[in-house]
């Protein structure tokens, strides 16, 4: 997913996803060609797979992993909650 902000007079990339774009197109859009990129003495080759190498992993604590449960719980029964309302899932098999 391509996170962009929206200005009023131009589409702003994240740095890291901007020089994606770039070594995409500069492999000729090749998911492939970028993975194989021969040019080692590229300042982007690093990036290149839209990933920063210098940034650790952060461990996700007990905490965290609670609060992404319950938003992505509360995701699933809002959006099962619209799907019901508009008739796509008869009551019977939501409740199941």
């Amino acid at each position: 997913m391509l996170k962009e902000l929206q200005t009023t007079t131009a589409t702003v990339k994240i740095p890291i996803k901007a020089i994606r774009a770039k070594c995409l197109d500069c492999s000729g859009d090749s998911s492939h060609e970028v993975r194989q990129c021969p040019i080692l003495d590229c300042a982007l080759h690093p990036f290149r797979q839209g990933k920063n190498p210098n940034r650790l992993a952060q461990p996700m604590t007990e905490s965290r992993k609670a609060e992404i449960r319950d938003r992505l719980r509360a995701g699933r029964e809002k959006n099962l909650a619209l799907v019901t309302t508009m008739g796509k899932l008869p009551l019977e098999a939501v409740q199941s």
